[in-house]
């Protein structure tokens, strides 16, 4: 057991943490082998959001590669991928004016192109995928949030603990509690999503990281708004590049129209930026004010507001996938392909490639080893493939800044293509983490950051309303601290204290007394949108997220 509280026992076949993308479509792709064998096995997804799809967010346009390989009749079933794109927009920004340079659009590997993908809410995606496991016999509990890790007396991961609730902020037991479930099973799969927190248990005792780059990381700020029909551009895409970023800070923004009028829009900002005093969401607030996108925004209703972490670090910061006992799939290893941004349909891969190495060893009477036939089959297939073919990108991007690494970004996969993945670059490292890439507040200039008009800028706790965020206020802080004196006397010091300006949710803030003196650090954790920005940013390494209760969190309409 993973402690000495003594707890009811579920025993699968499969325990799949987190009923993301790939945490969904590893259970479809298990029940499918069954179904196809002749035989059962038995399936449980556990999800820490109040139901699924709640903790979900991305842009997201979609390619449906993935998909067509699981559910091949995904039209037929009303999978909800409402707007298949019709155009690719691209354009530079200054602070008044654009430079469209769409035209350049046919001169991009063709990888790079839309066409065939659609723009919609991941969210709702997830909600259909879950209606599809759950009528092939998948247990899925939302509201339960995956703990801690059970470990087998050989030192194999054995299960998780969830559901544990009614602990008090004073760490003691309330009236309600629960001590929650040990969900045993032959293989655990980690879908957790980025920076999850069994997976860095996980990674750490079994140095799955050692001999990897470190991995790297955005933030992307998103909002969802319905605009005038005037307005609405079905099926167009638009990515933007340079202002509001300065050239050495890497980002950029998207903007999808698709559904009722929607426009999805944000802002993707690499964590390796070095300004302590940068603030990803008025960035993106400041974003929103630029002439060519209030225009689109005018007369239309902000709907809903999230931001979540994004892994970065692609093909050489990939985890070893397999572990005793289990295996990291989607974005809790990293898949995502920064020049398209998508990690999508690369996490559905990356499942599928995990149950049927895993169903094929319970087939044979396995269990609790380590399955090495699924990272033989990740390094043999497409996700593979994309992945190795974009790798110098963001490693050029940071070297050279936007205006000259993009470009040379372009011209690398070009050859990458042409070649069958050979580079003059051969393979860029990331060389260190995005922590350590920030820098000291002396060597930078205080941001002052326009007033939010209300109409198309926006607070942080207006935000954090509409992202519908609610934590059980008597539980212990999910968001922990390794040294409390840390955020004033190290990082106020040096930094200026970044947690407040890198957190999208107001979730840190630095009080001062009456006198402006006598700094103090304030986490208001009930705020937190699970972004996890804060256990990747922070400087001093100080801040450790975890899970809250079950059901704690955003409950994202639509993102």
């Amino acid at each position: 057991m993973s402690s000495g509280v003594e707890r009811e026992t579920m025993d699968y076949d499969v325990v799949i943490v987190g009923a993301g993308p790939a945490g969904l479509s590893a259970a479809i792709r298990l029940k499918q082998l069954a179904e196809s064998a002749g035989t059962e096995i038995s399936v449980a997804v556990l999800e820490k959001g109040s139901e699924v799809g709640a903790h979900i967010l991305s842009g997201a346009v979609i390619d449906p590669k993935a998909l067509n390989e699981l559910i091949p009749d995904w039209k037929a079933l009303g999978a909800p991928l409402e707007t298949p794109v019709s155009k690719d927009k691209f354009l530079w920004l200054g602070p008044m004016g654009e430079f469209d340079f769409s035209f350049l659009a046919p001169f991009m590997p063709p990888f790079m192109n839309n066409h065939g993908a659609y723009i919609a809410s991941l969210g709702n995606v997830c909600r259909w995928l879950a209606e599809q496991a759950e009528a092939m016999g998948v247990e899925i509990y939302p509201g339960m949030a995956a703990s801690d890790v059970v470990w087998g007396d050989d030192g194999a991961v054995a299960g998780v603990v969830a559901g544990v609730f009614g602990i008090g902020k004073d760490g003691a037991e309330k009236g309600d509690y629960q001590p929650g479930l040990e969900l045993r099973a032959k293989y655990t799969f980690i879908a957790e999503g980025v920076r999850g927190s069994l997976a860095k248990q996980i990674q750490a005792k079994y140095g799955l990281a050692e001999g990897r780059d470190p991995q790297k990381y955005g933030i992307g700020v998103k909002e969802l708004w319905q605009v005038k029909a005037e307005n609405f551009r079905p099926g167009v895409v638009q990515h933007t590049f340079g202002w509001p970023l300065s050239n050495d800070t890497g980002g950029g923004t998207f903007l999808y129209h698709f559904g009722d009028r929607y426009v999805s829009l944000g802002l993707v900002l690499h964590l390796n930026y070095k300004n302590p005093w940068l603030s990803p969401f008025d960035e993106f607030q400041r974003f929103k004010q630029h002439p060519s996108i209030r225009s689109i925004l005018e007369g239309g209703n902000r709907i809903a507001y999230g931001a979540r972490a994004i892994s970065e670090g692609g093909w050489q910061s990939v985890p070893k996938l397999a572990f005793p006992g289990g295996v990291l799939i989607g974005c809790s290893a990293g898949f995502v392909n920064v020049p398209r941004i998508k990690g999508s349909h690369n996490a559905m891969k990356s499942a599928m490639l995990a149950a049927e190495q895993a169903f094929a060893a319970i087939a044979a009477g396995r269990g609790g080893d380590e399955l090495t036939e699924y990272e033989a089959a990740y390094r043999t297939s497409w996700v593979a493939k994309e992945l190795k073919l974009v790798r110098n990108v963001k490693p050029l991007w940071t070297r050279f800044g936007t205006l000259v690494g993009v470009g040379l970004g372009g011209a690398d996969m070009w050859i990458n293509l042409l070649t069958g993945g050979w580079s003059p670059f051969g393979t860029l490292r990331h060389t260190k983490t995005d922590a350590a890439s920030t820098g000291l507040a002396k060597d930078y200039a205080p941001i002052t950051y326009p007033k939010p008009d209300g109409v198309i800028s926006f607070d942080k706790l207006s935000s954090v309303f509409l992202s519908a965020t609610n934590h059980e206020e008597d539980q212990p802080a999910h968001l922990k601290l390794k040294d409390p004196s840390i955020p004033i006397s190290v990082n106020l010091a040096k930094y200026g204290e970044p947690a407040r300006l890198y957190c999208p949710a107001g979730v840190y803030e630095v009080l001062y007394d009456e006198a402006g003196a006598n700094p103090k650090f304030q986490i208001n954790a009930q705020n937190c949108v699970h972004c996890k920005t804060c256990d990747i940013k922070d400087p001093s390494q100080n801040i450790t997220w975890t899970t809250p209760e079950g059901g704690g969190g955003p409950n994202y309409p639509n993102m």
